[in-house]
């Protein structure tokens, strides 16, 4: 995981643990508050939101506890495209330039130009050096992209 990806984790689990939790629990003292419980969707609704508030606390500690986080700006890849590359590609086919981030799974997100490390464009990207030509087989079709500029962010 790049270090941006474990930061945005850390503080998704503060937020959780110290806003989230203490609502929830003020939501279910006020639901019991009202009486009686077994007919109570107050209750039933907020310990719901407890159950799945307390799974999400429970993944992103495990998670917290088993990344290896990269630092990419600590590494030297000799210009080569790697874990953590920030990637300034042009589509060949389109004229259009593209720039993509490297990330792992759990940080990927297509609109913001985050790419899983186990995407196809990734896996074809990875190794490869600035003016370097890369194909690969997408959903869509063959892509060909030229490598413009590889930066380490």
């Amino acid at each position: 995981m790049t270090v941006r990806g474990a930061e945005l984790l850390r503080e998704e689990l503060k937020n959780l643990k110290s806003t989230e939790r203490p609502r929830i629990i003020a939501a279910i003292a006020e639901a019991r508050a009202h009486g009686d419980l077994k007919e109570n969707a107050e209750y039933h609704a907020a310990k719901e939101q407890q159950g799945f508030l307390e799974g999400r606390i429970k993944e992103i500690e495990g998670k917290l506890g088993n990344i290896e986080i990269i630092d990419v700006t600590r590494i030297d890849a000799k210009g080569k495209i790697v874990f953590g590359s920030t990637v300034e590609l042009l589509d060949e086919q389109t004229n259009q330039e593209i720039v993509y981030k490297i990330v792992g799974e759990d940080e990927a997100d297509i609109k913001t130009g985050l790419i899983s490390y186990t995407s196809p464009i990734a896996r074809a990207l990875i190794g490869k050096l600035e003016g370097d030509e890369v194909s690969f087989s997408a959903p869509g079709g063959e892509k060909h992209y030229e490598v413009i500029e590889v930066r380490y962010e």
